[in-house]
């Protein structure tokens, strides 16, 4: 197993000295595979509380954006590759207007994740929708997606798309049962002449200003604890996923019961 140049075990190792270093941490929900695991880095929050959080990097990614590709095989990039990220703008096509727009609608509050996960419409509605839900880059909101909500939640991990959304997925206060997560967006940037342009960006940049140079990559980061956040956004139904593989880390996806999504984060706080 390599070692830093101060002698501190990375990857694997390193990540089984937490677990073995925190006793609560070895139970803990919400942590990926130890296999899955490349390295591990403290990080401590620009924030007032400033508390330590630790990163876990893993070589865990949504299987539609690798396909066909071992786990083992998935290249992991290193923290120094994504300190400086590529460009903000959204670069995909799939329902585009809807991503990339807000509803005018007032804003729902939930307790937690699922209690939101539990006011949407079931997922066999929406991929049975009439009329149906098409994929292209001008579809637009359903009205069962007119809805903005705000949530109190947890980040537990998250990853970049080749679009330039991050992915985050959030779930409960680790203590809670029963154990659920759901995928929520910071969407790529839209052209400045959109009217959500400087609400989109406000939110990103106090994503970036929170994580700094520890933004995740193509493969998921794991955070330990998780992270506090306040979200708001819209709901949105992502029909490329009514068939084939659903977004999330390996580690987690069997509790991610929707496809439903937040998308786009319109406001992120943490707490």
């Amino acid at each position: 197993m390599a070692k830093s140049k101060a002698g501190t075990p990375t990857g694997k190792k390193a990540f089984q000295t937490l677990l073995d270093s925190q006793p609560t941490a070895a139970t803990r929900r919400g942590l990926p595979a130890i296999d899955s695991v490349d390295a591990v880095k403290s990080f401590s929050a620009p924030t007032a509380a400033g508390h330590t959080f630790q990163i876990i990097r893993t070589n865990e990614m949504d299987a539609y954006d690798k396909a066909a590709v071992k786990p083992l095989d998935v290249p992991v990039p290193s923290f120094a590759a994504t300190k400086a990220v590529g460009s903000d703008n959204f670069a995909g096509t799939a329902r585009k207007a809807a991503k990339l727009s807000l509803p005018d609608a007032d804003t729902e509050s939930f307790e937690d994740v699922a209690a939101l996960i539990k006011s949407l419409p079931k997922d066999a509605k929406m991929i049975n929708h009439k009329p149906k839900i098409k994929d292209t880059a001008t579809s637009g909101r359903t009205s069962e997606e007119q809805r903005n909500i705000r949530v109190k939640a947890f980040i537990y991990a998250a990853s970049r798309e080749s679009d330039n959304d991050f992915h985050l997925i959030i779930g409960r206060d680790p203590d809670t049962d029963p154990e659920v997560y759901m995928n929520m967006e910071l969407s790529g940037l839209p052209p400045k002449s959109s009217d959500t342009f400087d609400t989109l960006k406000a939110a990103r940049d106090a994503y970036k200003d929170f994580f700094k140079n520890n933004l995740p990559g193509g493969t998921y980061d794991f955070y330990h604890p998780p992270v506090p956040v306040t979200i708001e956004g819209a709901i949105f139904f992502d029909i490329t996923h009514a068939t084939g593989a659903h977004p999330g880390p390996a580690s987690l996806k069997s509790r991610i019961p929707t496809i439903w999504e937040v998308h786009p984060i319109s406001s992120i706080h943490f707490d």
